[in-house]
């Protein structure tokens, strides 16, 4: 079964005092193309975290995001209390030195003195908390997995819708195919009935005749188009990993659709033609979320 490049995962893992929350996002694009937004705490595993998007989603432009959240308020930056004192006792002095008054919100003051609300302490990553992130990243993966094959479901049945209408299309081209034949050659006859005591060669006429209706013939791509919707339809079904191959047919497909058109050479023909062009572009369209 196919899968969309399209897809979203998002999970969240509780380690300790801390919510750990991973979010994958991601859309169509030709390569693997990573925005990764990653906590300060986690940056040292970036690479490893790289690899381990990067195996699991193939291609696509991606958008992730881990972040973590305290869950309870020991989280709050210390006031250092003796640096506090210290400002106090140097401020006091260069007033009572220099005459200066003293200020009268000391509070307000001390708090925006450098380094008084400073987190000193360097929070290391412990394996423990590693393994927990690497699980929330599973989990994650796991429900962008689903979500892409979510999608791909969806693709999966609206190419086959379409390629079935272009094979019924294509049948329905049959009845015209004749008839346009057998006008040509009458518009022909009739157009030499118009010349006033002409002398033609009916050998040499009938040659021609069958010459001009061989080259508008559209057996072949009717052949090539029958196989290109088959072999459509078997690629879906190989599994994923199959988007660029799909596209590829589709071109194939367009070029058979078109040469049938430029030997139409009758209304009726073309306007099923031209609905055939226009499933097919709908096709063309959507393959590009197809990974």
């Amino acid at each position: 079964m196919i899968l969309s490049m399209t897809g979203y995962g998002k999970a969240s893992i509780a380690h300790q005092d801390k919510k750990i929350t991973v979010e994958i996002k991601s859309l169509n694009s030709k390569a693997f193309d990573l925005s990764a937004r990653i906590a300060p705490l986690y940056r040292e595993r970036e690479m490893e975290i790289r690899n381990i998007l990067s195996k699991s989603i193939e291609r696509g432009k991606v958008d992730f995001s881990i972040w973590i959240e305290k869950e309870n308020g020991n989280d709050a930056t210390p006031i250092n209390a003796a640096l506090v004192n210290n400002y106090y006792e140097q401020i006091k002095a260069i007033s009572s030195q220099m005459g200066i008054e003293e200020p009268k919100d000391w509070f307000s003051l001390l708090l925006r003195m450098p380094e008084v609300m400073t987190r000193t302490e360097v929070e290391e990553l412990t394996e423990e908390e590693w393994k927990a992130v690497q699980n929330a990243i599973d989990l994650a993966l796991e429900q962008f997995t689903n979500f892409r094959k979510q999608e791909g479901l969806a693709l999966y049945n609206k190419f086959t819708e379409k390629i079935n209408n272009i094979a019924q299309l294509l049948k329905d081209i049959e009845p015209y195919e004749q008839m346009r034949v057998e006008k040509i050659k009458q518009r022909i006859l009739d157009g030499l009935k118009t010349l006033p005591e002409v002398d033609y060669d009916k050998n040499r006429l009938e040659q021609e005749l069958i010459y001009y209706i061989e080259k508008l013939d559209i057996n072949e791509e009717k052949q090539r188009l029958t196989n290109h919707l088959k072999y459509f339809i078997d690629t879906m079904n190989e599994g994923h990993g199959q988007g660029k191959k799909l596209g590829f047919i589709a071109q194939e497909m367009g070029r058979e659709i078109n040469t049938t058109g430029s030997k139409s050479n009758q209304a009726e023909m073309q306007n099923i033609v031209v609905r055939m062009k226009d499933e097919l572009e709908q096709i063309k369209e959507q393959v590009l979320n197809v990974l």
